[in-house]
């Protein structure tokens, strides 16, 4: 390194004392075709929960799981005039000891018109990120669900026709620096956008982002249509170089929960819910990174409701477990009940080691007191590689969520090149 910055020095110099020195703007234009992405391979072991309520409904009858997985993204943007054109796909090919499955998509394929700095409308699929929440957004109306487990994990978006309004007050000395406006028509049917709700509806959506004091603030809606209507608010303000707060808060109509009792009935029930969030990101003096969020999600279970679901599977009643099996994507989804604690810390470059950043996460059900531990180890000093090993915990006592999920703790090791 010593030796590039000796001989960048060197080469100013002589340029510097070089009559016939020219400089070619051109060389540096922006070039209308970019392409980009990254090879991840992963390799994974789960040690699994026998006495778990997942693990038995899953039938698994073995004590580990090794995975191997292979991801290919790529990014591509054409740009010609006013118009943009914008690809992300990814295929991905998986295998363990039970099966082998492989996937592809695009994540994202749109055109952007652009024929003003303040006007932007682009026509297609793309993964729209409202709200300013690291680990949940419920203020997230037109996109899915962020995995808190892995924040970064690109997400697959939507089709839909989208624009931007934006005017800067910057220069008018106010309080109001600027505003900008984001109509959103989601449309779905049986081939567009299917998994977003009831088809047959053209859904409309909107947020409306202001800059004012310093505070970044939006305000979101979605109409009535394949889900019920929501509106909400964020917030993210910066109180000194180092400590950065945000918030959401989100009302949400009709929606549906379905449960089951300890008896084994299901039932279906349609309400209104509130969803909120409060966070906060603190940098120490030693680069220490930290993130907090308390997250409450109103269409959650309460700790009762999912400990009837765990109950029915520890029945063995073979007609309450195939109820239970047919419900259970419900209760094992991500962050299934009602309050949640998300922790994070990354320490940079500790003991001087470069390039080095380890990281530990916990994830907390509130109500039941289990909770998921991940410690991470991140290395970049090889250029455009990613090495990282995770270990994750999971602890929780009978019929909790963490504890009845079907791993009791699992190691990764990834290995992403970025071209």
């Amino acid at each position: 390194m010593k030796r590039a910055l000796a001989a960048f020095a060197c080469l100013l110099a002589a340029t510097a004392w070089a009559e016939d020195f020219k400089f070619d703007a051109a060389e540096f234009d922006k070039q209308p075709f970019e392409f980009g992405g990254y090879l991840e391979l992963k390799a994974d072991r789960s040690w699994l929960k026998r006495d778990g309520s997942f693990y038995k409904l899953n039938g698994l009858a073995r004590d580990t799981l090794d995975r191997n997985t292979a991801t290919l993204k790529l990014n591509a943007k054409y740009t010609q005039g006013i118009a943009s054109l914008k690809l992300s796909a990814a295929a991905e090919q998986r295998r363990d000891q039970l099966i082998s499955e492989g996937s592809a998509r695009f994540d994202e394929a749109y055109v952007s018109f652009k024929p003003d700095p303040g006007f932007t409308l682009d026509i297609g699929k793309q993964a729209l990120k409202w709200g300013k929440g690291y680990a949940w957004n419920p203020v997230g109306f037109v996109e899915r669900m962020k995995d808190p487990n892995d924040v970064e994990l690109a997400r697959e978006g939507y089709t839909m026709l989208a624009a931007d309004f934006i005017r800067n007050f910057a220069d008018d000395g106010g309080e109001l620096k600027t505003i900008a406006f984001t109509p959103v028509l989601l449309p779905v049917g049986a081939q567009t956008n299917h998994d977003f709700g009831q088809p047959n509806h053209l859904n409309v959506a909107a947020k409306l982002y202001l800059l004012y004091r310093d505070t970044d603030i939006d305000f979101t809606w979605l109409g009535q249509g394949s889900r019920g209507s929501r509106f909400g608010i964020d917030f993210s303000r910066n109180l000194s170089s180092v400590l950065e707060i945000h918030g959401e808060w989100a009302r949400l109509q009709d929606v549906e929960q379905r449960r089951i009792d300890a008896a084994g009935k299901v039932t279906s029930e349609v309400r209104d819910a509130t969803s909120y969030l409060l966070g906060l990101r603190y940098l120490t003096e030693r680069d220490t990174t930290w993130i907090a969020e308390y997250y409450r999600n109103g269409g959650g279970y309460t700790e009762s409701q999912l400990t009837d679901f765990h109950r029915v599977v520890d029945s063995g009643n073979s007609a309450l477990l195939a109820k239970a099996r047919q419900i259970s994507p419900a209760y094992g989804r991500a962050n299934a009940g009602e309050r949640y604690l998300y922790l994070r810390a990354s320490q940079k470059e500790p003991f001087d080691i470069v390039y080095f950043t380890p990281s530990i996460t916990l994830i907390g059900n509130l109500d039941d007191r289990s909770y998921s531990l991940s410690p991470e180890l991140l290395y970049n000093g090889v250029t455009n590689l990613d090495l990282r090993l995770r270990a994750t915990w999971l602890h929780g006592g009978e019929h909790s969520e963490f504890g009845e999920k079907q791993n009791a703790r699992k190691l990764e090791l990834m290995a992403r090149y970025y071209f």
